[in-house]
């Protein structure tokens, strides 16, 4: 993505004077108006700008060029620095700065939310050459004092996870991912290991190489594996679900159901680019990426309904139903994760359709035994304005996993009803055991677009996410 953002401090005299923002609450603006001349308060009346939240109004000189530009925060004390995403899709081109940071809003909140607002996915569709105003970009001043150096990494990474989710399959496959993962190891000196085909067999991933068989040759599954940072430091794992496209195999999707299904690796597409935020930051923590990558094709050596089968764990699952592979990927990662004693576990998932029952497609459920965990992750996603609500791991429903000829089942008994719930309960019995483990079943999408929210892929949970490993992995004081 361009550089959205500038430091003040980069400018020149030749650069002109940047164009302010105003952010008025609601109950500011009868006195914003008091000062101004006739014309500003007949324009406003004109527009209707009330100052509700997300309202932009580009005001302009009696000579018609742009004087300033009044944001609306709406009623005060409810505004969260994600509001300022709106600004960029509603600005003409040029260099803008905020008259004053809102009380209680972060800086760098307001600037990445810029920088989010600014995204485009243009891969397939770029926008005209020479279409006047519109190619100019826009830019926000921020303060000298920021660290726009985390802003953009921040922004670039969310990026490369939304650019992941919204590529379609043809483009986006294992490899695909495999590839994006050594760009990334190479740019920061980690390692990666790479199983594919069949060696996934000889290495004892037995339920990735199930889920990704089908698939044809050029879109074998794979497991990868990313590591980097001090092997002293804590160590912290991030699993990603890389399912590039779920038909639901011999249990198919209705077409409805299969039309997004492109997205159905955004777990991996987020694990990459939270990794990618730590390795930038170079937090103090030994870090391990997991990423199985597979296919959910339909073919002659798909899994079957009733197949049972083996996991890295040693436990056995029954297939109840092949549109229930993410859990199994998962289970093998997990188990390989456990391996390397992590403090800290955490997997992300597009992994079941009764979380957006639950939560809707803003809200994301997690899962964590660990109170203090929870705490924590809640702490960081307010503070990012990331939203996260944490879900129950319900005692009573673990008996819906359980199989009468395996050890457990992908396809949870319907008197439990909660499927989220009970994809987290399967989950759980291939968690590491030492340290603390999250499970997240994001969604990776905006269904609707909304001012500052293109439709289409989008990151959710890693901005908070990246500050409570930041919070709790503080890099030592030069």
């Amino acid at each position: 993505m361009s550089e959205p953002i500038i430091a003040s401090s980069s400018r020149s005299a030749q650069d002109g004077a940047p164009t302010p923002i105003h952010c008025l609450y609601e109950s500011e603006l009868a006195a914003f108006l008091e000062a101004r001349p006739s014309f500003v308060k007949g324009f406003v009346a004109l527009e209707d700008f009330k100052a509700k939240a997300g309202q932009v109004l580009v005001l302009p000189t009696p000579q018609g060029s742009v004087d300033r530009v009044l944001l609306g925060l709406g009623e005060k004390g409810k505004a969260d620095a994600m509001l300022f995403r709106v600004l960029p899709g509603k600005l003409p081109g040029g260099d803008y700065r905020l008259s004053a940071t809102p009380d209680g809003l972060d800086a760098a909140q307001i600037a990445l939310a810029f920088a989010l607002g600014s995204y485009r996915f243009d891969r397939y569709k770029p926008r005209p050459k020479g279409s006047g105003g519109d190619d100019a970009p826009r830019r926000l001043v921020a303060d000298e004092n920021l660290d726009l150096d985390e802003v953009h990494a921040l922004a670039h990474a969310c990026a490369l996870a939304r650019d992941m989710v919204n590529t379609p399959a043809n483009d986006m496959g294992p490899l695909q991912i495999e590839t994006i993962a050594r760009e990334i190891a190479e740019r920061y000196g980690a390692t990666l290991d790479v199983i594919t085909g069949d060696d996934l067999l000889d290495r004892n991933y037995p339920a990735v190489h199930a889920v990704g068989r089908a698939a044809v040759p050029a879109r074998a599954p794979r497991m990868l594996e990313l590591t980097w940072g001090d092997p002293s430091h804590p160590r912290v794992a991030l699993i990603g679900k890389g399912v590039v496209f779920d038909t639901g195999g011999l249990d198919i999707k209705p077409s409805g159901g299969m039309r997004l299904m492109k997205k159905d690796m955004g777990g991996a597409a987020h694990a990459l680019a939270l990794g990618r935020m730590v390795m930038t930051a170079g937090l103090p923590v030994a870090l391990s990426v997991l990423v199985p990558a597979v296919e959910n094709a339909i073919s002659g050596d798909a899994m079957r309904p009733g197949d049972v089968l083996a996991t890295r764990s040693g436990l056995t699952v029954e297939v109840g139903n092949t549109d229930a592979e993410g859990r199994l990927i998962l289970a093998d990662a997990l188990t390989r994760a456990g391996e390397l004693e992590p403090v800290l576990t955490i997997d992300l998932a597009t992994l079941t359709g009764a979380a957006r029952v639950a939560l809707g497609p803003q809200v994301i459920p997690f899962y964590t035994p660990d109170d203090d965990l929870a705490l924590e992750i809640e702490e960081g996603a307010r503070e990012a304005c990331d939203p996260v609500w944490r879900m129950p791991l319900w005692d009573g429903y673990r008996e819906a996993v359980d199989s009468d000829i395996a050890d457990l089942k992908n396809d949870p008994d319907s008197w439990a009803q909660a499927g989220s719930v009970t994809a987290a309960l399967f989950l759980q019995r291939f968690a590491p055991t030492t340290g603390s483990w999250a499970h997240f079943d994001i969604f990776a999408w905006n269904p609707k677009a909304r001012p500052g929210f293109a439709s289409g892929g989008e990151v959710q949970v890693i901005r908070g996410l990246y500050g409570m490993l930041k919070s709790r992995f503080p890099k030592a004081q030069a």
